[in-house]
């Protein structure tokens, strides 16, 4: 629950509101002369080429926890164009926050962030054309009611993202660029068009009014971005639905997999892993997100009280509290893994006799064409899914879909038993139609005015 604001709380906003200007004319300052020290952030430097470069601005960070539709795109483009991936700025709680729990990644942009700089960074696993831009700290805004305490705080917010991109686009000479904004509209929505982007797109991968957070101000800014935007792209046909009569040019645009990450499950080898040692039977497994709105916690609790000699492997954050509330933590043929890197999941994956899709059915799960579906398929794996969303019934020839529980649970069963090398290659291929490869291509054909 947001608090509401009382006549003391607007004073105090009113106080703050003053503060922020101030601290925003501060790093306005301290910007200026950041930028004529050169080489005083460290950072990569590429140079520039001829080809289009992207800036993208997303929600999701480069040290997300797990695998994400933005950084998947950015590692695609990054084979063929510069990228500048910024990240979703923290706020001043955030920072806070991550301080107290020791986050490392925090704790090391922290110094620059005080500092109101720009960062730089370069990832491993990117190596080439691609560079990460991590914004100043922001003001922790979400909890006002819409009203012009929030809209100048919001201005103020936008225009210290708006400095981040328009020093990285100074410093390493970006001209002809393509503006990706992947579901941050809190920020930069769009770019004003005095920054000169060749087209600006808006990425809506989620129905926004559906989460308690995002909805208080998410549904009013991302309306704003996606009339403004030049091209919107949306991951589900349900989307398209709500978002198209708004938008100046809709495109449906449907996630993909890092197939040569998953189709190593199908041509490797790999030892039992560690946290499978000593349990014997056969694996049902789960990828993604543990989070209230999605997955239903109930269903996981049935599969595992079902089928009492297999092992259900829980792979991914945890992220409600439902798991220990129904005690599921506490079966013994249940493992929860944790988060993992996206090159460590095919080792488990490998190990997993069929993997679930066990998202709930509600108005959120409608508009989802699931990340994880063609990764599981990529790998060849029998999946068994909740009939959640029309895009995931566009499967049902190659996975187990179920209508409800008590299918879902039965459907397991079939797909424990199946051991049919034809239909591995079957799934693996429907994956090769849904890489990250075919959807860059999908986006240079929306470039050129031949899509959508």
């Amino acid at each position: 629950m947001l608090p509401s604001v009382t006549s003391g709380d607007a004073t105090f906003a009113s106080k703050f509101c003053a503060i922020a200007t101030e601290l925003l004319n501060n790093v306005s300052h301290r910007h200026s002369n950041l930028a004529q020290q050169g080489d005083a952030e460290k950072g990569p430097k590429p140079t520039a080429n001829s080809l289009m470069d992207i800036v993208f601005f997303t929600l999701f960070r480069t040290d997300n926890p797990y695998s994400s539709i933005s950084l998947s795109m950015a590692r695609e483009l990054a084979k063929t164009h510069r990228v500048f991936y910024v990240n979703h700025p923290y706020s001043i709680k955030d920072a806070l926050k991550g301080w107290r729990e020791g986050d490392p990644v925090l704790r090391r942009r922290l110094p620059g962030m005080l500092l109101g700089r720009t960062q730089f960074e370069h990832l491993d696993t990117i190596p080439d054309n691609f560079v990460a831009v991590q914004p100043p700290l922001t003001l922790p805004i979400n909890w006002l009611p819409n009203g012009w305490v929030y809209r100048i705080l919001q201005k103020i917010n936008n225009q210290i993202v708006f400095r981040a991109i328009r020093k990285t686009i100074r410093r390493f000479e970006v001209q002809k660029y393509l503006y990706l904004n992947c579901y941050d509209p809190f920020f930069a929505g769009v770019l004003p068009k005095d920054f000169g982007a060749t087209l600006c797109f808006y990425h809506c991968i989620d129905d926004i009014t559906q989460d308690p957070y995002t909805m208080r101000h998410g549904k009013r800014l991302e309306d704003e971005a996606i009339r403004q935007a030049d091209v919107t792209l949306v991951t589900s046909t349900n989307l398209y639905r709500l978002k198209s009569g708004m938008a100046q040019r809709c495109v449906k645009y449907f996630n993909a997999a890092n197939v040569s990450v998953f189709e190593r499950v199908l041509h490797e080898t790999w030892p039992r892993p560690d946290i499978l040692q000593g349990r014997s039977g056969k694996v049902i497994g789960f990828i993604g997100n543990l989070d209230p709105l999605r997955i239903d916690v109930g269903l996981l609790k049935k599969a595992a009280l079902a089928y009492p000699d297999c092992t259900l492997l829980l792979v991914g954050p945890v992220n409600t509290p439902e798991i220990t509330e129904i005690g599921l933590d506490k079966l013994p043929n249940v493992v929860l893994a944790g988060s993992r890197r996206l090159d460590d999941l095919p080792p488990l994956l490998q190990h997993m006799d069929c993997v679930l899709i066990p998202f709930r059915y509600n108005t959120l799960t409608a508009s989802i064409y699931p990340l994880k579906i063609n990764e599981y398929l990529a790998a060849g794996k029998p999946v068994v899914s909740s009939a959640f969303s029309e895009d995931i019934r566009g499967f049902a020839p190659y996975i187990y879909l179920s209508e409800n529980d008590d299918a879902f649970i039965a459907q397991i069963g079939e797909a424990l038993k199946e051991n049919a090398p034809e239909r591995r290659t079957e799934r693996h291929a429907v994956a090769h139609t849904n890489t990250w490869a075919a959807r860059i291509k999908q986006l240079w054909e929306v470039v050129e005015g031949k899509d959508g």
